[in-house]
């Protein structure tokens, strides 16, 4: 009972801090669409947001080098104090995101400023997760391994709705004028520092992995892990499958359901961003719990085939849910207006003025139609922006379609973090493990968004067309995982070879 007890805490101090690592990671992209126009030119909308995403994949893709930084010192330091300096950096630089000024205020220093610090956090994620997940499966007893690593995999998205929760609130406490235009929206970066000083406290606590504590003492602890990772062909095998075969697809799965999505509703679908937003928060809502299910499923009929169901559905499905999305934001369509306001004048500050006007439809719903005009050094400028409103019967249509999506999701990675940690030797465990999560994740997974849509600016494609991206990898990776990845029987295995 003490035992167990004692494995509790170390899951709940483990996720507490990948957990705000993740939401630190996350508030770049959930606000992309308003850092678009502080920190780059607003003379094109699209190449500001492509510009935004572009640097939010950014550090994704500096990930890989901070699982080899920092998977190294892990295997050789300990996992331990490795994490605990990964938080730190990683908190720091979302702190400082939100004290950059503007593009109007320092040009072309915002971006850069931005970018820099955006590969801080892409590095420091890199060596997160490895360490996190690495040592709640050194922790727990085999038979339940894929049960207990499934509490970290929640992380990840429980981030993503952490995230989103403190930008909702602080909105609607400061109210969407001054969130979006005025300071608002720096708040939920500089929150950051309070929860990393909580989870400081808590990780100063922890005890070292029992596995890797019992290697340090026998002096079995690897030189050089990076050559016996990647230098050892057998191993380096290894690495090559569990990147080609589980985490690339699983990456684009991840990151087309639960962050593709949402820039898909709130930039195609014109989804007012509350809303928006509040949809993607109920749809995570109902299905976080099946990390959990799908983890302890994987310990009774392995993880494998799993992962790669989740996968195929992706793949199958993709394309029609998307499609119905955008259809059930097609309000206009068969649906009279039956009411217009009256144009509603706000004075945004001494050169903005935004002119509002709702159009109320038949079935509930209704567009927001907002003039803005500015007139700074006697130049005036006028911009028209569009926000749908749905009605309750079309929001929760998306809010299924959404959640069946997060479904697939919870399938690919809720065993993952078990399976990679079972495919590698504890004495270079962390540095094995944390590459291919992390290039297939960081790399092929964060790409989506700005591939996709990037993908949707070539000229014959339409807005769907970015999704044969993420379908494509997915595609590829079941194909790979089906030939080449061994079926696994994670009770009958002996993975804890030194």
């Amino acid at each position: 009972m003490k035992e167990k007890k004692g494995l509790w805490k170390v899951i709940t101090a483990s996720s507490a801090g990948t957990l705000i690592e993740w939401y630190d990671f996350y508030i770049f992209g959930a606000l992309s669409t308003i850092l678009a126009q502080k920190f780059f030119p607003d003379t094109d909308p699209t190449a500001a947001l492509l510009s935004t995403l572009a640097t939010f994949a950014a550090g994704f893709i500096v990930r890989p080098f901070g699982a080899i930084v920092f998977g190294r010192l892990g295997d050789i330091v300990g996992r331990k104090y490795t994490f605990l300096l990964t938080l730190i950096l990683m908190g720091g630089a979302t702190f400082l995101i939100g004290l950059v000024p503007s593009f109007d205020q320092i040009g072309y220093w915002a971006p850069a400023l931005v970018l820099i610090l955006r590969l801080l956090q892409g590095l420091a994620l890199g060596g997160e997760y490895g360490g996190a997940a690495t040592y709640v499966a050194e922790h727990a007893p085999r038979q339940k391994r894929g049960f207990y690593t499934s509490w970290i995999q929640t992380t990840a998205t429980l981030g993503l709705f952490l995230s989103l929760g403190v930008i909702l609130t602080v909105r609607s406490i400061v109210g969407e004028a001054e969130f979006t235009q005025g300071f608002g929206w720096r708040i939920p970066f500089l929150l950051s520092v309070i929860l990393v000083i909580i989870s400081i406290f808590i990780r100063l606590k922890m005890n070292e992995s029992p596995l890797f504590a019992k290697l340090k003492a026998s002096g079995k602890v690897s030189a050089n892990p990076l050559k016996e990772s990647f230098g050892r062909k057998e191993n380096f095998k290894l690495v090559l499958l569990a990147l080609f075969g589980a985490t690339m697809g699983q990456g684009v799965i991840w990151y087309t359901s639960q962050f593709y999505v949402q820039n898909f509703i709130l930039t195609r679908c014109l989804i007012e961003y509350e809303q928006a937003n509040t949809i993607i928060l109920i749809a995570l809502v109902f299905a976080t719990p099946f990390f959990i299910l799908f983890g302890a499923l994987s310990d009774k009929i392995g993880r494998r085939n799993i992962i790669l169901a989740g996968m195929i559905l992706g793949v199958i499905f993709y394309r029609p849910f998307f499609k119905e999305i955008y259809q059930l934001a097609q309000i206009e369509n068969n649906n009279a207006v039956v009411k217009t306001t009256a144009p509603e004048t706000v004075e945004v500050n001494e050169h903005t003025k935004n002119t509002i006007i709702f159009h109320h439809l038949e079935d509930g719903s209704r567009i927001k139609e907002t003039n803005t005009e500015t007139i700074e050094e006697g130049v005036r400028e006028e911009k028209s922006k569009k926000e749908i409103f749905l009605s309750d019967n079309r929001k929760w249509k998306i809010i299924a379609i959404i959640f069946v999506m997060v479904l697939f999701v919870t399938m690919v990675y809720g065993p993952i973090a078990a399976f990679l940690v079972e495919m590698f030797p504890v004495r270079i465990r962390y540095t094995s493990m944390s590459l291919p999560y992390h290039i297939g994740n960081g790399v092929f997974g964060g790409m989506v968004p700005f591939i996709a849509l990037l993908i949707t600016t070539i000229p014959g494609t339409d807005i769907f067309s970015g999704l044969w991206y993420p379908i494509g990898i997915a595609a590829l990776s079941f194909i790979i995982g089906i030939l080449y990845l061994p079926g696994d029987k994670p009770k009958k295995q002996q993975y804890e070879k030194n």
